[in-house]
């Protein structure tokens, strides 16, 4: 893997143990607990993050913030992976009229839509909640999955081993598990870990119109919601959170830059 695969691997790991450990470290009690006398206090050696508007510990925050993005880029990912996954082997093996089936009309109906859009109204229409939000992100990112698997598919199911397999007896299942999906699901990983910024990316979006997690629960996208109006008279208000989602971001895009690199051999430095 090369360095800035590297970098996004320890960044990735770093959030991991934030989400996993912090907790342990900072009580819930401190996420929702409001000491109004001291809003808007500045970063200090009890509270590195300083106070928001409610007087709401900025750090806590911060972390328990950590594990709900992460945890929704996780059941989305491997939600919408496992269904684009599935369909893009059916359509792809199958072809014919399933694949036009599939691949002609369901993929171009989710793809006529914007995916934030989509999502807006999905959540707008099912209330906001962190299943809703799951179930929105879930509707817009299977589409990526599966035609990149499809694609895969209607290049390895001509390699002269599958067309062996096929000779020798082998059934469809056989050949979909056991020799055409292991040479093929090298590019899901990379998607999978770019998908992870995505899904982060649009739960914060959604919070921050309003359409994510419920409070008193902390998301990073509704901080920043309620700290946009309050910048001037307290800045970490929304540095620490914007801060955050670019780290996050930035470390998943660059461990999948990193990721596709080393699976594909053809990009290795010689």
């Amino acid at each position: 893997m090369n360095l800035t695969g590297k970098i996004g691997l320890v960044i990735v790991v770093g959030l991991l143990l934030v989400a996993l450990v912090g907790p342990f470290f900072i009580p819930l009690e401190r996420v929702t607990f409001q000491d109004l006398e001291r809003s808007f206090d500045p970063p200090s050696w009890q509270h590195p993050m300083g106070l928001d508007e409610n007087g709401r510990d900025i750090l806590a925050r911060v972390v328990y913030g950590a594990r709900i993005s992460l945890s929704v880029g996780v059941t989305v990912v491997v939600i919408s992976a496992t269904v684009g996954l599935l369909l893009g082997l059916l359509s792809g093996y199958a072809g014919g009229w399933v694949d036009r089936f599939i691949s002609g009309f369901w993929f171009n109906v989710f793809l006529a839509f914007p995916g934030i859009l989509l999502a807006i109204a999905t959540v707008a229409f099912l209330g906001a909640s962190l299943a809703n939000l799951i179930f929105a992100l879930c509707v817009i990112g299977w589409v990526g999955y599966a035609r990149l698997i499809r694609a895969q598919v209607l290049k390895v199911r001509e390699y002269d081993f599958v067309t062996a397999a096929r000779a020798l007896g082998a059934s469809d299942l056989r050949i979909l598990f056991r020799h055409i999906l292991p040479n093929a699901v090298q590019p899901l990983i990379v998607q999978a870990s770019l998908g992870m910024a995505g899904a982060i990316l649009a739960e914060a979006s959604l919070s921050f119109l309003g359409l994510g997690i419920p409070p008193p629960m902390p998301s990073w996208g509704a901080m920043l919601s309620d700290a946009r109006t309050h910048f001037a008279s307290g800045w970490h208000l929304t540095v620490f959170p914007a801060a955050m989602i670019t780290l996050t971001v930035l470390g998943f895009n660059l461990l999948g830059d990193g990721l596709r690199e080393w699976l594909d051999p053809r990009q290795r430095p010689r």
